[in-house]
Parts: C-alpha cells; sequence; structure tokens
C-alpha cells in the first residue's frame, strides 16, 4: 500500500506539473489585455503601463510562471485581476455549487441505470430490454444542453411546476435549493445514466454466462440473490470507472447548463473569466479541476482494490 501511495503521489506530481504549464501556456496566448478590460477603451497609455506593471504582466513569461506556481505551493491561487478577490474565495464559493449539481446528476443517472440495465440484462430479448435499449440509445444521442431547453420549455414554462433558472443556496433552504436544481441535474444524469445502463448491461451478460452464477442457480439460489449478490459486483467494475471519470469531467463541464439555468458555479465561474481575460482566476479554476481528477482516479483504484480483492494495489487498475 505505502509503495503504491508513493507511486501515485510522484506520478501525480510529475501531471501537475505538465498540466500547470499547458493551462499557463494557454490562458497566455489568448486574445485580449486584461488592463484594457478593467480600464477600459477610455484609458490612457500611461495607465494602461502602470497597471500592467501592477499586475506583473510585463514580467517574462517564465517569470511569470515561476511567480504563480511559488504562490500554488503556498497554497496561494493569487488574486482576481477585475476585484482583487481571493482566487481561493472565489474557488470555495462556487466549487460546492457545482458539486450539488454534479452529485444530484449523478444519483439521478445510478437511480436510473443500475435498474435497467440489470432488467436488461436479466431479461434479455424481451420488451424490457428492447425498452432499456431505445432508452440507452436515445439518451447517449441527446445533447444534454438541448434537453436542458426542452425540460425548461415543458416543464417550466409550458406546465410551470419547476422555476426556469436561478439557484437558492442549500444552506438557506434544502427543499427549495434541490427543486431549484432539479432540472439540470436531470439533464445532466440522464445522458450518463444512457452510457451507464449499456455498460451495465454488456458486463452483466457476460458475467450471466459464467460458470459459477450457472452453478448458483443449479444450487437453488433466487435470482435476487445470484444477480445482487454475486453478478452485478462483478460487473460493476467497468461502470464504477466510466463513473469516476464522468464524475471529474462534471466537475469542469458542466459550462453550458449552468449558463442554460443561470447557476452561479464553477461553469459560469469559468466563462466569466475568459471574457474578461481574468488569468489567476482562470488558471487557478482549471488546476482545480485538474487536480480533482486526478485525486477522483486515484480513489477509484483504491475502491476497485476494495470491491474486487483479486486486483492489488501495487498493480493498479486492470
Amino acid at each position: 500500500m505505502l509503495s503504491f501511495l508513493l507511486r501515485r503521489a510522484g506520478l501525480m506530481i510529475v501531471i501537475l506539473f505538465f498540466v500547470s504549464v499547458i493551462v499557463f501556456s494557454l490562458v497566455n496566448v489568448l486574445p485580449g489585455d486584461p488592463a484594457l478590460m478593467i480600464l477600459g477603451q477610455e484609458a490612457t497609455d500611461e495607465s494602461l503601463e502602470a497597471l500592467r506593471e501592477d499586475m506583473g504582466l510585463n514580467d517574462p513569461l517564465i517569470m511569470q510562471y515561476f511567480a504563480w506556481v511559488g504562490d500554488l505551493l503556498q497554497g496561494d491561487f493569487g488574486q482576481s485581476f477585475r476585484d482583487n478577490t481571493e482566487v481561493s474565495s472565489l474557488l470555495a464559493e462556487k466549487v460546492p455549487i457545482t458539486l450539488q449539481l454534479t452529485v444530484m446528476s449523478f444519483a439521478i443517472a445510478v437511480l436510473i441505470a443500475i435498474p435497467a440495465g440489470v432488467i436488461s440484462a436479466t431479461r434479455k430479448g424481451t420488451l424490457w430490454d428492447s425498452s432499456a435499449t431505445l432508452f440507452a440509445l436515445s439518451g447517449v444521442s441527446l445533447p444534454p444542453f438541448w434537453l436542458g431547453i426542452l425540460l425548461i420549455f415543458i416543464f417550466a414554462v409550458t406546465l410551470g411546476w419547476f422555476p426556469p433558472s436561478g439557484y437558492v443556496p442549500i444552506t438557506e433552504n434544502v427543499a427549495q435549493s434541490l427543486w431549484y436544481m432539479l432540472l439540470p441535474a436531470v439533464a445532466l444524469g440522464v445522458r450518463l445514466s444512457a452510457e451507464l445502463t449499456r455498460m451495465l448491461r454488456s458486463s452483466l451478460l457476460e458475467v450471466l454466462g459464467s460458470d459459477y452464477i450457472r452453478t448458483g442457480y443449479a444450487k437453488g439460489l433466487l435470482e435476487r440473490a445470484v444477480v445482487y449478490g454475486h453478478a452485478l459486483r462483478n460487473s460493476i467494475l467497468p461502470v464504477i470507472t466510466v463513473s469516476a471519470l464522468q464524475f471529474a469531467a462534471f466537475l469542469g463541464g458542466t459550462v453550458i447548463t449552468e449558463e442554460i439555468f443561470n447557476i452561479p458555479g464553477l461553469g459560469q465561474l469559468l466563462v466569466t473569466s475568459i471574457q474578461t481575460r481574468d488569468f489567476p482566476v482562470l488558471q487557478g479554476a482549471v488546476m482545480f479541476m485538474a487536480l480533482a481528477v486526478i485525486l477522483i482516479n486515484f480513489l477509484t483504484d483504491v475502491l476497485y482494490s476494495i470491491l474486487d480483492p483479486r486486483i492489488k494495489l501495487t498493480g493498479g487498475s486492470q
């Protein structure tokens, strides 16, 4: 275990280094002048130059990079160009909102995918299987942003059951916060549930054809005990991998959905920072997402070893 943790820690450091170089390079090739965005078109050349000097934009890029990385190593993500707000404070404010949306989307996806995948695999060739397959194909084909607009039109505009947009902090009103988040969570969760349904069906069908499953049936075990007690546990591993990667992607991939539903989360923060050329906020947000992806992949390896003891931590996930 210790050897595995040390190797993964070293790999995480290397990956984060390359990510930091790529992020810094891409951000600094974006067109536009942050000083001009802040002071406006009426600003004089002297005031623009003074602001660039104050923000460190006149320093060579290599010096800017090492200064930024040095601050990151001390836990300092920098300050926003727009209002001097600490980037860490902005992340602490926005990440829980996106995390709430992500968790709700995953809860919806799992609640749909597991029953649909199990029924489809255990009732192969029946109407249940055809219905689950049709849902999976339809769900994968529907972009979340299009589904989000459709949900707003049907359930918010036409029926008036849900608010069309907005956000209520969960600390203020739990029920109302969940209610506002339900439509965007469904828009994101349906596509993921379709992907997980297809994967779980394929994996479960393969496991159900194994000798030990036939032996369980021969011993007189109930179908529920065989499917949920043995087959599902062994077929869930590929689903966990996809779910972990999708969870990490959701943390930074909810941009369009947050814009459609006017949710002030991490995605909306990224869009705003790009529009205003707020480099410290953009770099800090992307580095946070990179760290989240790496940590989630690490936890996925650990979870693999728990669910299947045959997989050794020293070798990682297979």
